[in-house]
Order: C-alpha cells, then sequence, then structure tokens
C-alpha cells in the first residue's frame, strides 16, 4: 500500500493527501453510512491527466478506487474504506463553453450546481436540474446519480440534460461519449448509460449539457393546507390528472410541518396537516394556477395563491430546509422512492401502516409532481437499528407493488443494494453485473457499491 501512495506522489506531487483528517471525513457522506476504516489516499485531481495517471496506477497495482465529487450523496455511494484510492474532482470546477445559440454548456463535473446557474443567470440561462442540495452538490454528482429535484415534473431529470460526456476508463483511456446536435441516434447510447451509473463504469471528467432559455411570463405559485397527508396526495394527483403540468409541486407531511416550525420558528403547522406547494411558470402559468386552485379547494384544501416572485421564493425555501429541520431531531436516514403519480396517496396509506406496527414516525416529502416520495427515518446514534431497515424493507417493498422503484433520484450506492434484485429480478441483475465488467474487468471501480 506505500508502495501505491509513493507512485501517486511521484506521479500527481501535492494532489495527493494522506492527512488524516481529509482520510476520516471521506470514510462518510450525507447518507449517514460510514466505513469501518479510511481509504488509502485521497487525489485531488485538477486535470484529467490527473484521473487518467491515477487510474493508470490503480489498473497496474489492482487498487481499488472511489470517485467522489461534494460527498453529498444520500446512498453511501462515494464513501471510501480500507485500502481504497479516493479519487476526488471537486477541483475540476470550470466552464469551458456557454453556448446560447446552440443552447449547451460545457463544464467540468466539480462545479456546484448552484454556482453553475448563478453563471448562467448573467446570461439570461440557466440549468433545469435542480436538487434540493443544489448549492453544495456538484453537476458530476448529479450525472453520477442521475439526480431529479424540485423542477423535474416538467423539465427532466439529470439524463434529460446531458448531452454527451468525457470519460476515463479504469485502464485510463479517455472516451468522448454523445454529441452537441439536438438529435443523434449513432450506436448504442453509452452517455445514458453512464448517467446514474454511481462510479462503477468510469470516473465522468467533463460533461457537455442542454441550458435553458430564462422562461418568459408570470411565476403563479399555490400554497396549499389540508387536514391530512392522505388529501394532499390525491389533489396533487387530480392535478396531473386533470393535464395540467406544473414546474413544482412538493408534499410536506405532519411530521415534517412540525420539524420545519420548531426548527425554524414557523408556524406552518397551524395552517393544517400537510402542505401542498405548487407552482407554474410560463406565458399561461396563472391561468393553469387557477385551474389548480379549483381543484385544490374542491378536495379540502386551504389556499392561497401569489404572482409575487418574492412570496414563492418564500415557500419553496420551507421545503429546501426540510431536511436541515429533520437532521436536528437525531441521526437520520433519507430514502428515496418513487411511484405512479396516481398511486401518491396508495403509497402515503402504505407509510402510515408501517408507522402503525413499526410504533415509528417516517417523516416523508415528496416531489408529487413526479411521484418520488423521501421517507426519512430518525433515529439515535451512527448505526441505522435492525428494526429501522425491516420498516424500510416493507416501506421499498410496497412502493415496488405499486408499480414504482427502489429510487427516483439518490440511487443505490450501499444501503440499498440488499433490495436491488427485487426490482430487477435475477435475469437483468446478472446482465447490468455483466456490463459492470466488461467496463471494469478487474472490478477495482467504486467496490462494494450497487452489486
Amino acid at each position: 500500500m506505500t508502495e501505491v501512495v509513493a507512485q501517486l506522489i511521484e506521479a500527481l506531487g501535492d494532489a495527493v493527501s494522506v492527512d488524516a483528517a481529509q482520510l476520516d471525513a471521506a470514510q462518510a457522506d450525507k447518507s449517514g453510512h460510514r466505513s469501518g476504516s479510511s481509504p488509502l489516499a485521497i487525489v485531488t485531481a485538477r486535470s484529467i491527466d490527473d484521473v487518467q495517471a491515477t487510474l493508470r496506477i490503480a489498473t497496474q497495482t489492482r487498487t481499488p478506487v472511489v470517485t467522489r465529487g461534494a460527498g453529498t450523496g444520500l446512498a453511501g455511494g462515494a464513501v471510501g474504506g480500507s485500502g481504497e484510492i479516493m479519487l476526488s474532482t471537486l477541483a475540476m470546477d470550470r466552464v469551458f463553453e456557454i453556448n446560447s445559440s446552440d443552447l449547451l454548456a460545457v463544464v467540468e463535473p466539480g462545479i456546484l450546481n448552484g454556482h453553475f446557474n448563478d453563471i448562467l443567470a448573467e446570461q439570461g440561462l440557466w440549468f433545469a436540474p435542480d436538487p434540493a442540495s443544489k448549492a453544495i452538490s456538484t453537476v458530476g454528482g448529479n450525472i453520477a446519480t442521475n439526480a431529479g429535484g424540485l423542477l423535474c415534473a416538467k423539465y427532466g431529470v439529470t439524463r434529460d440534460a446531458v448531452l454527451g460526456l468525457k470519460v476515463v476508463l479504469p485502464d485510463g483511456r479517455l472516451l468522448t461519449l454523445g454529441r452537441r446536435s439536438v438529435k443523434g441516434v449513432t450506436g448504442l447510447d453509452l452517455t445514458a448509460l453512464m448517467v446514474g451509473s454511481e462510479g462503477l463504469l468510469g470516473v465522468i471528467v467533463e460533461a457537455t449539457v442542454r441550458i435553458r432559455r430564462a422562461v418568459p411570463g408570470t411565476v403563479a405559485t399555490i400554497a396549499a393546507f389540508y387536514l391530512g397527508v392522505r388529501d394532499a396526495a390525491a389533489s396533487s394527483a387530480a392535478i396531473t390528472a386533470a393535464g395540467l403540468q406544473p414546474a413544482v409541486m412538493e408534499l410536506i407531511d405532519p411530521h415534517v410541518l412540525r420539524a420545519i416550525d420548531a426548527f425554524h420558528g414557523s408556524s406552518l403547522s397551524q395552517r393544517g396537516a400537510a402542505h401542498l406547494a405548487v407552482q407554474f411558470d410560463g406565458p399561461g402559468a396563472e391561468n393553469d394556477a387557477r385551474r389548480a386552485l379549483e381543484i385544490i379547494t374542491r378536495l379540502g384544501g386551504d389556499a392561497d395563491l401569489t404572482t409575487d416572485r418574492d412570496e414563492a421564493d418564500e415557500l419553496l425555501a420551507a421545503r429546501r430546509a426540510a431536511h436541515g429541520s429533520l437532521a436536528a431531531l437525531g441521526t437520520t436516514l433519507i430514502e428515496d422512492v418513487s411511484v405512479p403519480r396516481s398511486a401518491l396517496p396508495d403509497m402515503f396509506d402504505a407509510i402510515a401502516d408501517i408507522e402503525k406496527r413499526y410504533g415509528i414516525s417516517i417523516p416523508t416529502l415528496a416531489h408529487a409532481g413526479d411521484g418520488n416520495l423521501h421517507p426519512n427515518f430518525i433515529f439515535d446514534g451512527p448505526e441505522v437499528p435492525d428494526e429501522i431497515w425491516d420498516a424500510a424493507g416493507e416501506l421499498f417493498t410496497a412502493a415496488l407493488k405499486l408499480g414504482g422503484t427502489l429510487t427516483g433520484e439518490h440511487g443505490i450506492g450501499v444501503l440499498k443494494k440488499r433490495w436491488l434484485g427485487d426490482e430487477l429480478g435475477d435475469d437483468q441483475l446478472q446482465l447490468q453485473r455483466q456490463i459492470k465488467q466488461v467496463f471494469d474487468p478487474l472490478g477495482i471501480l467504486n467496490p462494494g457499491k450497487v452489486f
């Protein structure tokens, strides 16, 4: 192992760190999962050449590599352990090109999502993927997990915004995938395969992404409160069934409302037990919002509508603050399942049943516009208790029975791999393992994750 570090230092100099504090930090991400021991070294890549040099040494010495951005993942997918090289792309944060004619940009993986949007906003442009962690998460990490966010019901998840990628394979070869054109169907779509691949197939070192012009017209936002979370879920399903397409539709259950109030001194829970925030943008936004308001009122919601952008930002700020409010209650396991939008009320019924049978609370948020729920399990101590995993397993099974999926945006990582076969089945699981072996025959990229 010391010889591997020596080779890395010889090739990369001060880009290599064995600082104890940095190695310790690399053992965990925002999921709460922590590996049993620290990685061998951290390489802070500043260029594609640095990534290639690292992977060539890793291949020659058969040393595992874990790629990491900002470490904001919620599935334990970028956690380093014993004998592994932690390859950080956080310092690769340049914007190479912003092309307003073709509506594309070329960026390095380490740029923060929010900072990238600040740069684009100066030119009246924006990048649609909008995770709640956008101020601290990287574009590369968003691509690796196919992140979603508040706006993806209308504007798509990260995969929908990726045109092309540069990817370094484990042996150091550089692949240029995808295109700059609007259309392109040459060969198999390896770009899409890389999006959401969680560091298993290669290291993303550059991305060509779709950008958008600022949306003209009014932004109309509804804040609705309900006596129960099922009523809020039924309203969200009715809005989409009516052919309306909100840019944002976020649902907050009673547990989360109380946590936000306790943490921020607000009084949201006094308006109702559950909250639904619905936002429309574009030229027809106000008319669509009024149609949605009629549905909400008919289904028992106490609602207000505003076209004031500052008021709208305040409403959505409460949603973005939810995870911090829950974290103040204890150690938080933030889960991530998706179901068809029409099945949202039934999924909330399933969560309530699990809460009752296990005697626990499961504070839940939902990107209701696309059926993506974030149930949270809160407990004391660093390790997830067995009964919490048992309850989570039942929740995953419920989502699958409703036609849903184990993860909408966080990925599988370490935390969900035991349930992967339940969704994929034996044949597909084996085929995915074989694809992994084609790209990474030595199995050195992110070992122990996903599969």
